[in-house]
């Protein structure tokens, strides 16, 4: 009998211990701000039995991670790798896997934590703290034949920036007016980095139609981004396969149907709509993205909060590009 008590005991504990350990509270995708005003993206999920997770990080692509790990059902540890260049003493470059940790502590839907990632020397810890929510499923696609619209405004008056600015005062602008176009030109100078800034509207919107035209130099890339929240990938793609990081691509996050570009240095049509977390991308008169949802900030957004208002801004700190006829339609309730 005493035995037979001792296992039901150990039973108990084993399930207690099992519980303790279990993923769920995780499981979820999870908005982030970072303390310098960076925004990130954490999707946790069950991957055929296993633990995983994908990361974005203030910019560049949504990526897989190499590790997560649960100490606890509040304590969770994420690793992503990142690969780069560095040059030996023998003048050879070669490749070096630097570690991405991020040490996060939950609270209810809440997550709280820090990153830290070496310096390039490897002589000191980059360490930044960060706050995050989980972001709730995306509700089901809006009946656009049923959106209702109100009157058209003119982002670009085709005179000078006026109802734009600069997302950070300290940077360059690239952008001017030349004979009614917006033209972005990022010129380097010889022996010196400049750092070109992005541009933004003044006014903020919330679900919306825009249309504008872009025209793309050889190898030159941009971005129009939805509220600040979602990149639109303006780039020269003509003639390549479809992919995430494509003309027309909602950055790394969802791939066109179809590859309907044209050829550098022709002007080209995009008509995008955003409702509700959904997002249609027609190029060329070509429906690309059909009312798929957008699962969380891309790369370079300015906020983090996916329900919140937002501007129209441009990438200005890529390449050479210019813009004409911008027209924003907003949705009226």
């Amino acid at each position: 009998m005493k035995k037979l008590s001792v296992l039901f005991i150990a039973a108990i504990l084993a399930v207690s211990v099992a519980n303790a350990q279990r993923p769920d509270g995780f499981k979820g995708m999870w908005s982030i701000e970072i303390e310098d005003g960076s925004v990130g993206w954490l999707h946790v999920f069950d991957n055929n039995g296993f633990l995983d997770a994908e990361l974005l990080w203030r910019g560049g692509s949504v990526l897989p991670v190499q590790s997560v790990f649960m100490k606890d059902e509040n304590h969770l540890t994420v690793m992503r790798a990142n690969e780069i260049k560095r040059e030996g003493k023998d003048g050879k470059e070669r490749s070096m896997i630097v570690p991405h940790i991020l040490e996060i502590t939950r609270s209810n839907d809440r997550i709280s934590g820090k990153s830290l990632q070496p310096s390039r020397n490897g002589m000191e810890v980059n360490e930044s703290k960060f706050y995050g929510w989980k972001l709730p499923p995306v509700p089901d696609a809006p009946d656009l034949s049923e959106v209702k619209f109100g009157d058209p405004i003119k982002l670009f008056n085709g005179k000078d920036l006026s109802g734009w600015r600069l997302i950070n005062p300290d940077q360059q602008n690239g952008f001017k007016v030349v004979d009614g176009v917006m033209v972005n030109d990022p010129v380097q100078k010889e022996g010196e980095h400049v750092s070109y800034g992005n541009l933004r509207t003044e006014e903020e919107f919330e679900n919306f139609n825009l249309a504008l035209e872009v025209n793309v130099p050889e190898g030159s890339n941009s971005g129009v981004y939805l509220r600040g929240l979602y990149e639109i990938q303006v780039v020269d793609s003509y003639g390549k396969d479809v992919d995430s990081h494509n003309m027309g691509a909602a950055y790394s996050r969802i791939t066109p149907s179809e590859a309907a570009e044209k050829p550098a240095g022709e002007w080209q049509s995009m008509d995008i709509t955003l409702v509700d977390r959904y997002v249609t991308v027609k190029l060329n008169g070509t429906t690309i993205i059909d009312n798929q949802p957008v699962y969380g900030p891309t790369g370079g957004a300015i906020s983090a909060d996916v329900f919140s208002k937002g501007p129209i801004y441009l990438q200005g700190d890529h390449g050479k590009v210019s813009y004409r006829n911008m027209l924003l339609t907003p949705v009226v309730k």
